[in-house]
């Protein structure tokens, strides 16, 4: 299994977990965890996802992830697990 960590942050609109969503169906990526809240307005989503099925490579899905964060407004990260973990450690 090829774990990602996938962030989402902005303001809220409508739309936003639709659009990733269906992005990462129709690339094969399953979600395994995801976290949503929004705080005075702004929204902040996190998931842990499986991208073992995806036709894309992890750079591919996080430069494709981060156009479509620029189309519907809100920053899109991609990072595989290991390194999400080794830049949030303490």
């Amino acid at each position: 299994m090829k774990k990602t960590i996938i962030t989402v942050v902005g303001n809220d609109r409508v739309g936003i977990i639709a659009k990733v969503c269906t992005y990462l169906a129709e690339n094969g990526v399953n979600i395994l965890d995801i976290s949503q809240t929004i705080v005075q307005g702004y929204f902040n989503m996190m998931m842990i996802t499986d991208t073992s099925a995806s036709s894309k490579d992890i750079g591919e899905l996080s430069g494709e992830l981060e156009e479509l964060g620029k189309e519907i407004g809100v920053v899109i990260r991609c990072q595989h697990e290991d390194i999400f973990n080794m830049m949030h450690r303490i």
